[in-house]
């Protein structure tokens, strides 16, 4: 650490990126939240203006986006941690996609494109990770790297959270940081890793299939997953019949569409949780009675309603 007996160096301020966005009129749907909005697509801009490297392994970009805002399919030569420490994003890959909340964040692997969502207003904290050649994870022995070459979303741990909000998010080519603020840095790059590789994974990913007719109705109902109740008039809009559907969700994505939706209302509902909302409202919004959504929870994620949507804070995220 730096000499306790020298003044420390003040820590620059927060660089925000605001992007201009074009704006793209939104699907009509069944539900009216949201009516009248656009979605509005931006790039992903200066990546290169942070880039990790060996001696500075962990690079900080803070950006402010709107929601129904998506920063357009994009990827890096280096991992990625996205943290929105107010509001909810999704992100989506090729075979699936994400919510996640200020509770969470989520790793993303060397290579792999991805597009990011605001279902929310947002401050998104993106850290950019250097990766050895061959290797994958913040710093992880050989033997646990497999898990760190997908996708995961993992717990943020307050001391995580107040270690990204104390990062530099100067560019390159903007003001040089001192000699104390590159040191503690490096002090602060140290600390984050660590504690994202004590960090605990949590099932919040859906699965997203490949045949355009499925996809259609996976991404109907990842937009608003009360709107039917049967399978039948899901599919009515794909042009296939109710049983072909049914066997794309077993052939390309492994299990029944009744399983698959379970697992979109358990994001809807982690999304819901992150505007504190209350659990009882959470339960009725997605068309369960309290006891039920509770049982419906422990059962598919092993974990108490309260732990597993992030409520165990009992004040919003600043």
């Amino acid at each position: 650490m730096p000499n306790p007996a020298a003044a420390p160096a003040p820590s620059p301020e927060p660089v925000v990126e605001h992007f201009a966005a074009q704006v793209v009129p939104r699907p009509k749907s069944g539900s009216s939240r949201g009516a009248g909005r656009g979605m509005s697509y931006v790039g992903s801009l200066t990546p290169e203006l942070f880039v990790p490297t060996p001696a500075r392994p962990v690079r900080a970009k803070l950006r402010w986006l709107a929601a129904d805002t998506q920063v357009m399919p994009h990827s890096h030569p280096w991992a990625q941690v996205a943290i929105s420490t107010t509001g909810v994003i999704r992100l989506t890959v090729n075979h699936g996609t994400y919510i996640v909340p200020p509770s969470r964040a989520l790793w993303i692997p060397p290579g792999v494109e991805h597009a990011v969502t605001m279902v929310e207003d947002a401050d998104l904290r993106t850290l950019y990770f250097h990766q050895p050649r061959g290797r994958c994870g913040p710093g992880v022995p050989r033997d646990q790297e497999d898990a760190w070459r997908q996708c995961r979303v993992l717990e943020v741990s307050e001391l995580l959270r107040a270690l990204v909000r104390e990062m530099p998010t100067t560019p390159d080519g903007g003001p040089a940081l001192t000699p104390a603020q590159r040191l503690r840095e490096q002090h602060l790059s140290a600390l984050i890793r660590d504690e994202l590789a004590r960090a605990a994974a949590v099932k919040l990913g859906v699965d997203l299939p490949q045949d355009k007719r499925l996809r259609h109705l996976c991404e109907a109902v990842l937009a608003d997953p009360t709107r039917h109740e049967t399978l039948a008039d899901w599919a009515q809009d794909t042009g296939a019949s109710p049983r072909t559907v049914a066997r794309l969700f077993r052939s390309e994505l492994g299990s029944t569409f009744t399983q698959w939706r379970q697992q979109v209302i358990l994001a809807k509902a982690v999304s819901l949780a992150a505007g504190r909302m209350p659990m009882g409202q959470i339960a009725a919004e997605l068309g369960y009675s309290p006891s039920a959504f509770s049982a419906m929870v422990r059962k598919s994620v092993g974990q108490p309603p309260g732990r597993f949507l992030g409520q165990q804070h009992p004040a919003p995220v600043q």
